[in-house]
């Protein structure tokens, strides 16, 4: 019996191993859910917003390795995929994308709802098709999975409204090629990098994301060279912990003074598996070899002496095998005094930030006089709030965090230990993140802890898929830093000396509407009710939003403070102090 276009799909979805699609039915949509509805082992999951659908599709993603699908049908339903499908993008996520169309006879007629697809996907996607024929399929499905698991990027597919349900006049199941290619370097270029890093005194590693499949062999490179091990975000989980002896965390606004002190210390620095954007952070008028798998990111954000296109895991073991064996008579051991002051820095940073994490910090001698400047109101500090989630959530939870201070606390406090995982719009920087990716990451395994980070513009900004939560029974834990701001935002304006202006949230009671949601909601007012409260949360079976008034006047110090940044600050307060004493026009 032929399939229908609709069907092929369907079928194919589940021979990949898709468990779940996102999305939003309607119209063109109709023959496709329809097909979902009578699939055993491939579930639909209604969300209330498409952007929703297509960040859950990218978490799943970037969680499993397989493919995350989303769909959006006519017009609006495709256009409100996009925010999410350019995260996709930008965290080179393998995504399929079905999009819906107006009628086959009916494009080219500005139609209702008409939108010219191949052009609005156009940037987003690697690959982007309309099916004109029941007779394209399977192969045009073929070229759009294998683009987006090739070029690790989005695929998108429309389909028009009156072709999901016609039949193949010939059929065939789909066949995939999905083996990704292991690549190595030049041997050449392996020796001449080896030659750079022997004549190396002081090296630094910066780690990403591209080496977490590869952490044995980063650990050995660094013990080999004695090296520092500084973290891009993305390479927290996989690196940190304490079985991982030269991590000194990470650099740039998140960052700590250990990082960026073991960055400036060095004489030659080794990137492996990172495309760190941020030129300011990186130190000047060093020797600098980068290991990529991408030829084009090599030398994009500093100049290098030595490039390295290749898997980060087989370029480093011919790294390790082309380093000069140790004299012999010696121990071969570097002099290790740079990873050892490195590491030191760091512990006493973590000494402190420990302190600051401390409930019961504003109640001593520095913590009042830390307090009359920015925490008057007594709220509970967002650093402390951060520290109890780490403390109680399970060692193999999820994270995720919306982009802004929920993430630059996430990052100081909350350690990928154990198989801990983490997932955020890290490269394309949106809002609304965390709580449809959490949305994602649960339907993958309902067992397993999944806690968001959320801000409180973040989660107000796509609230509707609180429901989607409720009414799938997933059990995120939704954990929401309301200092009643768009918290990175204020942050920017007083480091360039302007007072805060647009960035005060007029919230709601976060957990009475979860709880008039259906979901349990917990808020916190008190430092002393933290704990107890977190406890409940996590405790508490199915999701559960705990909404936790924290300090909107907290201030994250960067690595590198400047003078320009502390003077801005400083003439921002005034300002602000000048503002609150009733002059309610601008400063």
């Amino acid at each position: 019996m032929t399939r229908t276009v609709a069907r092929v799909i369907v079928d194919a979805l589940s021979e990949l191993g898709v468990r779940q699609v996102f999305g939003v039915v309607g119209d063109a949509l109709n023959p496709l859910t329809d097909a979902l509805r009578t699939t055993d082992g491939v579930e639909w999951v209604g969300c209330r917003h498409e952007e929703a659908a297509a960040f859950a599709a990218s978490a799943q993603s970037q969680l499993s390795g397989t493919l995350g699908v989303c769909m959006g049908t006519v017009g609006p339903g495709s256009v409100h995929l996009l925010n999410g499908l350019y995260d996709a993008a930008k965290s080179h996520a393998p995504v399929l994308a079905i999009a819906g169309q107006v009628p086959l006879g009916e494009l080219g007629s500005d139609y209702f709802q008409e939108v010219d697809n191949d052009a609005l996907f156009s940037d987003v996607a690697v690959f982007r098709a309309t099916v004109t024929s029941p007779d394209q399929l399977p192969q045009l499905l073929e070229l759009a999975v294998r683009n987006a698991f090739g070029r690790k990027g989005v695929a998108v597919l429309t389909v028009p409204g009156d072709l999901g349900d016609r039949e193949l006049a010939t059929d065939r199941p789909a066949r995939f090629s999905l083996n990704p290619p292991v690549t190595r370097p030049e041997e050449s270029a392996v020796r001449e990098a080896a030659e750079l890093l022997d004549r190396a005194e002081r090296v630094t590693l910066l780690v990403g994301r591209g080496a977490r499949h590869a952490r044995e062999d980063v650990l050995a490179l660094a013990d080999r060279l004695a090296a520092p091990m500084v973290l891009t975000l993305k390479a927290k989980e996989g690196f940190e912990g304490d079985a991982n002896p030269f991590q000194v965390g990470q650099t740039g606004l998140i960052g700590n003074p250990a990082a960026a002190s073991a960055l400036e210390a060095a004489d030659t620095l080794l990137l492996l598996g990172t495309d760190f954007p941020y030129r300011d952070w990186y130190p000047e008028g060093k020797t600098v070899v980068q290991v990529d798998t991408e030829a084009t990111h090599i030398g994009r954000r500093v100049p290098v002496e030595a490039g390295l296109v290749g898997d980060t895991g087989a370029t480093v073991r011919d790294l390790l095998h082309h380093l000069a064996a140790p004299a012999a008579g010696t121990d071969g051991a570097r002099d290790r005094s740079h990873l050892e002051k490195a590491r030191k820095r760091f512990e006493e940073w973590r000494t402190g930030q420990a302190r600051l994490a401390d409930p019961s910090h504003d109640k001593g001698l520095l913590g009042r006089l830390r307090s009359t400047f920015d925490n008057r109101s007594d709220d509970i500090r967002p650093e402390a709030l951060a520290a109890v989630v780490d403390r109680l959530a399970a060692d193999d939870a999820v994270f995720t965090s919306d982009t802004g201070m929920a993430t630059v606390w996430l990052s100081r406090f909350v350690e990928m230990r154990g198989e801990r995982r983490l997932i955020g719009s890290y490269n394309l920087g949106s809002m609304a993140n965390a709580m449809p990716q959490a949305l994602g990451a649960q339907c993958l395994d309902r067992e397993r802890q999944v806690v968001a980070f959320c801000g409180d513009g973040g989660l107000s900004m796509l609230l509707g898929d609180l429901m989607t939560l409720k009414t799938h029974r997933l059990p995120v834990k939704l954990v929401v830093f309301d200092n009643r701001r768009l918290g990175m935002v204020k942050l920017e304006q007083e480091q360039a000396g302007l007072p805060e202006f647009g960035t005060v949230l007029d919230n709601p009671d976060f957990a009475a509407v979860a709880e008039a949601m259906g979901i349990p909601g917990i808020r916190v007012t008190e430092p002393a009710e933290l704990e107890k409260a977190v406890r409940r949360a996590f405790d508490t079976p199915g999701p559960v939003l705990l909404d936790v008034l924290t300090n909107p006047d907290e201030v994250a110090v960067p690595a590198k403070p400047t003078v320009e940044q502390g003077w801005g600050f400083a003439v921002a307060k005034v300002k602000e102090i000048v503002r609150s004493h009733g002059d309610d026009g601008p400063a």
